[in-house]
């Protein structure tokens, strides 16, 4: 099966598999683990993301919906930044898979004491092409992140333990520590076909 005729075989795969795993396990520890592992292989390549999950906005980072787990236990999203673009301080309130496919993504993480206030969490990092990163409530679950190229567009490919378009979550006032709720939806109602294997038959024919 070549690249041209199937180019998102790789990205179907990676669904697969992640349907199989979260299909036998539950405990988050090993989802993030085992989850890693499978996103890392997604990651050494570029050449199946579709051209229009590249594109950066002029003003936002952009979050292109790949695929969503028709039972809601997973999703894919691309993040395409453009220079300069970041993130709120926000949370994600389950776990999180950040890949980094192109370019770098530059994070600071955060915790909140009980008086509310915000605090640093450690220093800042760069993820760099091939870099994984994870979060949740239970290892950390309150960040910013930024393109950390400056003249470049950066993607990274995130994997969350539910559609995460349509989990209600908090963005922080930097000063107050306050939350403020939001639902992300995505930028595009396109999404990729990943079952089309029409393409693969009709060349088995020939």
């Amino acid at each position: 099966m070549s690249n041209q005729l199937d180019a998102i075989a790789p990205l179907r795969e990676f669904v697969i598999e992640m349907t199989n795993l979260v299909s036998c396990e539950s405990a988050e520890q090993d989802l993030i683990a085992k989850g890693s592992i499978l996103l890392k292989t997604l990651i050494q390549s570029d050449s199946w993301l579709p051209e229009f999950c590249t594109i950066p906005h002029p003003e936002f980072y952009q979050q292109f919906l790949l695929h969503a787990d028709p039972l809601g236990r997973f999703s894919v999203v691309s993040f395409v930044w453009g220079p300069g673009q970041k993130t709120p301080i926000h949370d994600h309130c389950i776990w999180g898979l950040i890949g980094m496919l192109r370019g770098m993504e530059q994070g600071q993480r955060y915790k909140r004491l009980s008086t509310g206030e915000l605090v640093t969490d450690g220093p800042q990092t760069v993820l760099r092409q091939g870099d994984i990163e994870s979060v949740s409530p239970t290892i950390g679950d309150i960040h910013v992140v930024s393109n950390a190229i400056p003249d470049k567009t950066s993607i990274s490919i995130h994997v969350y333990g539910a559609n995460i378009g349509a989990v209600k979550r908090h963005t922080y006032d930097p000063v107050t520590g306050m939350p403020k709720s939001f639902v992300s939806g995505y930028s595009s109602q396109q999404v990729p076909n990943l079952w089309d294997r029409s393409a693969e038959m009709r060349a088995s024919l020939n």
